[in-house]
């Protein structure tokens, strides 16, 4: 009962609030400055009669002119403070409305009766989720999705299949039987099956399963629990990071359990990076740029998210020229160059700002290709021609690129 008497009374001070905001300020203020001002004027006049600084002609066609002026603004003080008190009923409804509105949408969306959380509790009911969860078996069964062989396959590449599921098992150590077996069955959808198999080759490889190979395993694993995470997968994920941690499917599988926990701000902190290194030839692009919105709203955070980039049209930054540094010669000056056709292209076709062009000149520096950054310098120079900071900005790598003083 308390609660309602609160948000009611809390209603109610922001429907007034908002109905004496449709009221104007008092504009007579302004009014009545003026009639002080003509006032003490025409005080002065009778001084300045008194004294004999003024003829008495001058002094009444002052008196006149100011009274005039006095009297309308006493006029315009009136119909203002008229105004300023006009009818409320029209406000006041407005604010009714709003404060209505307010309690009936918390009354049928919000919990009135769900205490606040504090976050030792929120953190310790995602522990409970966590150690709750289904596990694989029972995942598959809940969300996962029986298998039938797909209408349009041709019954002889299903007679295949299962002749190398029957080759497969009466040899269980056969890595590349396993392997294929693993490809099949997840081309025709069978996801529990290649879970399976290749549940077997990370086994058989023992110490030498890769990175990928666990991130695989735990992609078929999720894809058979119909998206679900479960403990099992959550250990393959583990696994997989500790192996390679920039690993990005691993990395979205990861945020996804985070989610799935809510321990959404966990599933944020492996998620923003992961959306600024992807591009979108990445598996995991297209799920993760569509659930990091919704993610971030329920961790309470404001984010926006970048725009989708293809790798190849990215510039190089400085720090990819620094780490082109303990490379090769043959293998930094293609490094280099295979990111400055595509920066080069991406300007020519859409344009860019001043770092972007700066950037392909650092780049074309490193080459030593003095003829091309000679060519973009005076591009550069009549695009930004009405932007000196922009320019500014160029002519320092112009400068390091050695086509500029």
């Amino acid at each position: 009962m308390m609660f309602w008497i609160a948000i009611s009374a809390t209603a109610a001070l922001v429907a007034i609030a908002l109905a004496l905001s449709f009221r104007r300020g008092r504009p007579e203020v302004a009014g009545e400055a003026d009639m002080a001002l003509y006032r003490d004027q025409l005080a002065e006049v009778e001084r300045d009669a008194a004294r004999g600084v003024l003829s008495e002609d001058e002094a009444e066609r002052i008196r006149v002119e100011v009274s005039r002026r006095l009297l309308a603004a006493d006029r315009a003080a009136q119909a203002a403070e008229a105004q300023a008190r006009g009818p409320m009923a029209p406000a006041l409804l407005i604010g009714a409305l709003v404060a209505g509105i307010s309690i009936l949408g918390y009354q049928r969306l919000g919990q009135p009766g769900l205490e606040d959380l504090s976050l030792k509790t929120r953190i310790a009911a995602s522990e409970a989720i966590r150690a709750n969860r289904p596990h694989q078996e029972e995942a598959e069964r809940l969300y996962g999705t029986p298998w039938e062989a797909p209408d349009d396959v041709d019954p002889a590449y299903l007679e295949l299949i299962e002749k190398l599921r029957t080759a497969v098992f009466a040899h269980p150590d056969d890595l590349q039987g396993w392997r294929l077996l693993t490809e099949n069955e997840a081309r025709l959808g069978n996801f529990s099956a290649a879970a399976r198999a290749q549940g077997q080759v990370v086994a058989l490889l023992g110490d030498k399963a890769t990175a990928e190979d666990n991130a695989q395993l735990a992609s078929l694993m999720v894809q058979a629990a119909g998206g679900f995470v479960s403990p099992e997968t959550e250990a393959v994920l583990v696994k997989a990071l500790q192996l390679n941690p920039k690993n990005g499917l691993t990395r979205y599988y990861t945020g996804l359990m985070f989610a799935q926990v809510q321990r959404f701000d966990l599933a944020m902190k492996v998620w923003v990076p992961l959306v600024a290194e992807s591009g979108p030839e990445q598996p995991w692009t297209e799920p993760l740029r569509s659930q990091i919105g919704e993610v971030a709203a329920l961790a309470g955070v404001r984010y926006t998210l970048p725009p989708l980039e293809d790798a190849a049209t990215k510039g190089p930054s400085a720090a990819d020229v620094a780490a082109a540094a303990g490379m090769s010669a043959e293998d930094r000056q293609a490094m280099i160059r295979g990111m400055v056709d595509g920066l080069a292209s991406e300007l020519a076709e859409q344009g860019g700002p001043p770092e972007k062009w700066a950037q392909l000149l650092t780049a074309l520096g490193v080459l030593g290709d003095t003829e091309r950054a000679q060519a973009i310098w005076d591009e550069a120079q009549e695009t930004f021609a009405d932007d000196a900071d922009g320019l500014a900005k160029i002519r320092t790598a112009a400068i390091s690129a050695g086509v500029a003083e």
